[in-house]
């Protein structure tokens, strides 16, 4: 006789049966990240900013380690006899994490139909929650000081590609990038043979709105940065920030805790149009 093989109930049955115990104060916490157990790229083509990096448990939600930066600025200089990454800095930096929030609200009778609710948790707050880890992990990258803008004046393409040579003069190889969808569509696509040579690279291409159309993010994901997570993240009734919803309601949010440690942000550079105001 096979064995018989059990289930484990997903995060939404695990919310739907405490939201049914105490709806007004209903909490569960897990001991990994749940954006691992929504896993969109399963049934759909399309990469999530957590999936081009290394990730890294930091237990104690902080974490002290090194990075590499130019020196006096971040323009790329011209190769010569001197390596270019012989005129880079070493120093140590304080790493942590931070929480990451996406939002529902739990429609007028779903909380009487345990089934829906698990189902409601399970797609649509998952949907949000990756939502906000994109924009969150990918405005760190932004944000960061050392993160060297990369102007182009002609086409789109071509300020993208530049940033793969950049990267590659400076001893490292464009692994990822993140560019908004309307350039995928409207740049990227149908430009001949790009994305097969792309892809015959292995290069992983993240769309996602938070980057600006005309601008893009180009990097040694794989070995210049880690995706730093804590390992345990929560599901519960909660207070929303003021402006979350347009109506009140009962409100639901699932929260992991995350944060990027950019090592070689010399292996990073975000293309911008010529002109733009990085």
């Amino acid at each position: 006789m096979p064995a018989t093989e059990i289930r484990t109930a997903t995060p939404g049955e695990q919310f739907a049966h405490a939201f049914r115990t105490d709806p007004a104060s209903a909490e569960v916490r897990f001991d990994f990240t749940l954006s691992d157990a929504f896993q969109p790229t399963v049934d759909r083509p399309r990469l999530t900013v957590r999936n081009l990096f290394r990730k890294q448990r930091v237990d104690t939600g902080a974490l002290v380690s090194w990075f590499e930066s130019r020196p006096g600025g971040s323009a790329p200089r011209t190769a010569g006899e001197r390596l270019r990454e012989a005129d880079f800095r070493f120093a140590t930096a304080a790493y942590g994490v931070a929480p990451i929030a996406g939002w529902v609200q739990i429609p007028d009778r779903l909380a009487d139909e345990p089934e829906a609710l698990a189902s409601f948790v399970d797609r649509r707050l998952m949907v949000r929650l990756g939502t906000a880890e994109n924009r969150a992990l990918t405005v760190d990258l932004l944000r960061h000081p050392d993160l060297a803008p990369l102007p182009y004046s002609g086409s789109y393409v071509q300020g993208v590609l530049a940033a793969f040579d950049e990267i590659e003069q400076t001893g490292g190889t464009g692994h990822a990038m993140i560019v908004n969808p309307r350039d995928y569509y409207g740049e990227l696509v149908g430009s001949g043979s790009l994305l097969t040579d792309l892809a015959r690279e292995k290069v992983m291409i993240c769309r996602n709105r938070h980057v600006a159309p005309g601008h893009a993010i180009v990097g040694d994901f794989a070995m210049a940065a880690r995706l730093l997570e804590a390992g345990h993240s929560v599901i519960k009734v909660a207070e929303p920030p003021p402006g979350t919803f347009a109506a009140p309601g009962t409100a639901v949010c699932a929260e992991v805790y995350e944060g990027v440690a950019l090592q070689l942000p010399t292996h990073f550079y975000h293309v911008v149009p010529g002109g733009a105001d990085d």
